[in-house]
């Protein structure tokens, strides 16, 4: 009698409404930001939407800084191109230990702010950039010192180390302002504070819009630094956003506001949170580590497969990141409600936002079908470039209907702290079934780098219906944390 009673209160909350003054005022309450919105009440649709408009802005403000990067380096020729795509390949290693840490922190904060323990969320925030910080230094040192031999290692000659180098030192050597960009935002998303997530990329994506061009090419006042201006101009303007991120998080403007006597180490809440960060690293290293075996592979085809490939992610990721926003919205309503004791809805809101993300990646499959060739012709008129990059756009967006449902899914393991679910997943997706597939149609078929866009689409394709299998089993609503 009393679950009777409990699983009635919660579908009364579902449907309970919270003052809407229509559709376009939602959407400027999403941009601006909307303190007093209860993310465990109310219709769920309105739910996602006011999380997910700044969510998706904010990822396209990041897939921003590959895009802009590339189309003026482009300019520079394939060895730069190159260089640019190796060190983004690099680069995944530390995106994949940011966003693992990202998740828990989000998970975390979500948890705490559906429990109504603004304090503690706040302290989770603390703990999180600490172990961001302490982890960035390190990376940072072997970046910047050994940029060269990682460059080797990936197979680049010796053109691109001598015109890429450089490049690769500065954006490895300055991983610390990306730990931080990536761990701050996840604290605003764990609170709902998503706008102020994105106006914080919102100023980064400003300042390299500007000072990309003028270090580049010497504009004005400013050096010719070559693809090196690149790397300068974008780590400033991260570096800028996460004053803002600092700036919002210790003077009160969201949920979470991180005042001086919290602003130290707390050991049980650390290890809590590394507890649920080590299957978040590791899901993402699986899979970052993935994509830089695949770029090995690429490689085998000579540069102009390298730069075909790394235009074609750019414009991937730049459909691809919004939709990481829709899924951190599911993320951020799973890990609240389930802290608010209703996970009935934290289910729904799950298959609401897969189903919204299916239709949006639907759109952006025909897009990328039909002008394939216009839009890598957009960064490159390059006849050895341009026929591989139009092959890598079109196999990889032939699965994203699929990825649509994948990616909610992960998000909504991860928001519920479960870590461990997707990591597994991704280890059999991806080494164990992509890895091998991508070198066997590859190398021994002869398919040469289209073997690998081909095995992309699969692999991907395969871990979304194992992720809508698993979710469907429901043991991610006992997860604690």
């Amino acid at each position: 009698m009393a679950q009777a009673k409990d699983v009635m209160s919660e579908e009364q909350s579902i449907a309970s409404p919270q003052p809407s003054g229509g559709f376009w005022k939602d959407v400027r309450s999403a941009v601006v930001g909307r303190q007093q919105y209860d993310f465990t009440e109310g219709a769920i649709g309105r739910a996602i939407m006011l999380l997910a408009i700044p969510m998706v802005l904010e990822m396209a403000m990041e897939s921003l800084f590959g895009i802009v990067n590339v189309f003026w380096v482009s300019s520079l020729g394939a060895d730069s191109v190159a260089a640019v795509g190796i060190t983004e390949s690099l680069l995944t290693l530390v995106f994949g230990i940011a966003i693992g840490l990202s998740m828990a922190t989000t998970a975390m904060v979500a948890r705490r702010t559906g429990e109504k323990d603004i304090k503690g969320a706040s302290i989770a925030a603390v703990q999180a950039i600490a172990i961001g910080i302490c982890l960035s230094l390190p990376i940072g040192a072997l970046g910047f010192f050994f940029t060269h031999k990682l460059f080797e290692l990936m197979g680049a000659s010796a053109e691109i180390i001598k015109v890429g180098g450089g490049y690769g030192a500065i954006i490895l050597g300055g991983n610390l302002v990306i730990f931080l960009l990536f761990l701050n935002n996840a604290v605003f998303r764990g609170a709902g504070d998503a706008s102020i997530a994105m106006r914080a990329l919102w100023i980064a994506n400003l300042i390299n819009l500007v000072l990309d061009p003028c270090l580049i090419f010497g504009v004005g006042p400013f050096p010719r630094l070559g693809v090196t201006g690149s790397a300068i101009a974008t780590t400033i303007g991260r570096g800028l956003g996460v004053v803002f991120q600092l700036w919002a998080l210790s003077s009160g403007r969201g949920r979470v506001w991180v005042k001086l006597n919290q602003a130290r180490l707390n050991l049980s809440v650390m290890l809590k949170l590394l507890r649920v960060s080590v299957g978040g690293i590791f899901q993402f290293l699986i899979a970052t580590a993935s994509w830089l075996g695949l770029m090995r592979i690429v490689a085998e085809s000579g540069s102009s497969a390298i730069a075909g490939y790394t235009i074609a992610l750019r414009i991937v990721v730049f459909a691809i990141l919004p939709s990481w926003g829709m899924s951190n919205a599911a993320a951020t309503l799973v890990g609240q409600n389930l802290g608010a004791g209703k996970p009935s809805r934290a289910e729904r809101s799950v298959w609401v936002t897969g189903f919204s993300n299916m239709v949006f990646l639907g759109i952006v499959t025909i897009i990328f079908v039909v002008f394939a060739e216009g839009l890598i012709g957009i960064f490159t008129h390059d006849a050895s470039v341009v026929p591989y990059g139009v092959a890598a756009l079109k196999y990889i967006s032939y699965g994203y209907v699929f990825y649509a449902y994948g990616m909610v899914m992960v998000a909504a393991f991860n928001g519920a702290g479960d870590t461990t679910t997707p990591t597994l997943i991704n280890l059999g997706c991806y080494w164990l079934f992509q890895i091998p597939l991508a070198y066997t149609l590859a190398v021994p078929f002869q398919f040469g780098a289209r073997g690998v866009f081909l095995a992309i689409t699969i692999a991907e394709s395969s871990l979304a219906v194992v992720g809508m299998l698993v979710f469907r089993r429901g043991r991610w609503k006992q997860q604690k944390i």
